[in-house]
């Protein structure tokens, strides 16, 4: 920006128009804002994280950074145009940083449900291979159970197999496996604890089996 008067021709002009803002004139603040407006989208399209550019838009960044202005406006202390650009910098900044806080955020969060999630029926498939009473040794044990695992397996819907071979063969997450699949993260995911349960229930099955 080659003139912080720019549009209002003079220095003067501008500062008088950050002092009538200040005082409450919406229509001041207004001609201050879009003013700075082309400035303040290049510092968003600058600044945003590439990881979040699909999810957030530079203009709507923008945009909270004119509500918080004009909600903030009676607290600037700056005098010159380029003390309000700064101003105006500092809010979009620290607005950025919020938003790139909350998408970890709520990114973290749906780890955890993952996780948990895949943990709690990883547990229960784990118990129904459990088969009553006394075996002669853990390695027939676990010869036995690897067996029944490979029969459930054989014995789910081709869907249901195929979705539980990328998650724990390939290790996959449920966005990736979508993208095999044509399908969503989130219809992946209701898939997988789908074909947990269908399997758990075979094992079960299994394990009640006369020998």
């Amino acid at each position: 920006m080659a003139s912080a008067a720019g549009d209002f021709g003079r220095e003067e002009d501008l500062q008088g128009r950050i002092d009538a803002a200040r005082q409450g004139s919406s229509e001041a603040l207004g001609e201050l804002l879009k003013f700075y407006r082309d400035y303040l989208l290049l510092v968003a399209v600058q600044e945003l994280d590439p990881n979040l550019r699909a999810k957030v838009a530079p203009s709507d960044l923008v945009q909270e950074t004119f509500l918080k202005a004009q909600q903030d406006i009676g607290r600037f202390q700056g005098e010159t145009g380029d003390e309000f650009r700064a101003w105006l910098r500092r809010i979009m900044m620290h607005h950025l940083a919020n938003v790139g806080r909350s998408y970890r955020d709520v990114e973290s969060r749906a780890v955890d449900r993952e996780q948990s999630l895949e943990q709690h029926l990883a547990d229960l498939a784990a118990e129904a291979l459990v088969a009553p009473g006394e075996s002669p040794s853990a390695e027939l044990v676990a010869q036995e159970e690897d067996a029944a695992l490979h029969r459930a397996l054989a014995c789910l819907a081709a869907e249901h197999r195929e979705v539980i071979r990328l998650r724990y063969e390939e290790h996959l997450t449920f966005p990736e496996i979508g993208r095999r699949l044509s399908r969503t993260g989130d219809a992946v995911r209701k898939l997988f604890a789908r074909a947990i349960v269908e399997l758990t229930e075979l094992l079960k099955e299994a394990s009640h089996e006369p020998p």
